[in-house]
């Protein structure tokens, strides 16, 4: 019975009615503007710590219409650290290729290019979890909605 109720909350919070009693499923976006709450480091598929921001560390990213703006300022670090490029989301992954980067990023670009995550999206926070080659969790950063 508990499980019944919990899976009709479900239902109806995922779910919208309309005016005229149509029911409208609530989408789902990454569409906007996102900021770093904190990262996350994983050990046997279990997340082992949690950093928070410290010393006006803070990252944004920027999500529009297939394309992707991130940038980081982070005052212990004199390096300038943003990229830009596409991305899609496909059997909850998300994709992100970088066209341009600043210095430091395009050393790392050289070699990977092309960034894919696990993607765990709520309405106004998601999650994007690194993978090692074996497929299993390595490292996380969860982001909240600014707009």
């Amino acid at each position: 019975m508990k499980t019944l109720l919990l899976f009709c909350c479900y239902l109806m919070g995922a779910t919208l009615i309309s005016g005229d009693g149509r029911i409208i499923e609530e989408k789902i976006s990454i569409e906007g503007v996102w900021e770093l709450e904190n990262q996350q480091m994983y050990e046997n598929g279990s997340v082992s710590e949690i950093m928070e921001n410290e010393n006006g560390y803070r990252q944004v990213k920027m999500y529009s219409k297939g394309k992707v703006m991130w940038t980081r300022n982070d005052p212990s670090d004199a390096n300038e650290w943003f990229g830009y490029g596409t991305y899609k989301i496909k059997d909850g992954m998300l994709e992100e290729r970088l066209e341009y980067a600043s210095g430091p990023m395009m050393k790392i670009v050289d070699t990977t290019q092309v960034f894919v995550f696990e993607l765990v999206m709520e309405k106004n926070s998601y999650q994007q979890i690194q993978l090692d080659e074996e497929g299993n969790r390595s490292q996380g950063e969860s982001y909240i909605r600014v707009e």
